[in-house]
């Protein structure tokens, strides 16, 4: 065992050889690495089709999608984790929370767009970042006020959704 590994250490042919992290482009001093992860068809294929990569959309629908999300994945945490969860109102605490911190992240996005934000950089998981999204103060407080509405509207979403819950089972079966 200890012989073949010593007379594969120098040949070409042998997969433990091989790089598997290397700079991105050949060039080490870019501080880009491409490895297995972020370089795989899958991950790229994921990552292309986020809306903050995904091409053709304007900032506005960007940020809706973006705050429908965080929106609705916010509320159960709240409704669930939070110091009201055994009241008879931790929906409309997780509600409130939920919609409490969807507020205070558009705030942050707000403050990030008065800070002039380089544009985006090519890396090796997404090659051609949109340039037109997020290119002008306004762009970015578009998709702010975007990300306010659908926050709010996907706290309500799951707002909904859990306080009606009984109503959905007894439709579906």
């Amino acid at each position: 065992m200890a012989q073949s590994v010593n007379a594969s250490k120098n040949l070409p042919s042998d997969p433990r050889n091989r790089e598997t992290v290397r700079a991105a482009g050949g060039n080490p001093q870019d501080g880009n690495l491409e490895t297995p992860v972020n370089s795989s068809p899958l991950v790229k294929w994921f990552i292309g089709n986020l809306p903050a990569y995904r091409t053709g959309l304007n900032p506005f629908r960007r940020g809706l999608e973006v705050g429908m999300a965080h929106g609705y994945l916010l509320f159960g945490p709240f409704d669930k984790l939070g110091p009201l969860r055994d009241a008879a109102n931790a929906n409309l605490a997780g509600l409130l929370g939920s919609i409490g911190l969807v507020v205070i992240l558009t705030a942050c996005l707000s403050l990030y767009a008065n800070s002039n934000p380089a544009p985006a950089l090519p890396s090796v998981t997404v090659p051609n970042p949109p340039m037109d999204a997020f290119n002008s103060k306004e762009n970015w407080n578009n998709f702010a006020s975007a990300f306010l509405i659908g926050g709010i509207g996907g706290a309500v979403v799951a707002f909904f959704l859990t306080a009606n819950s009984g109503l959905i089972q007894g439709l579906i079966g």
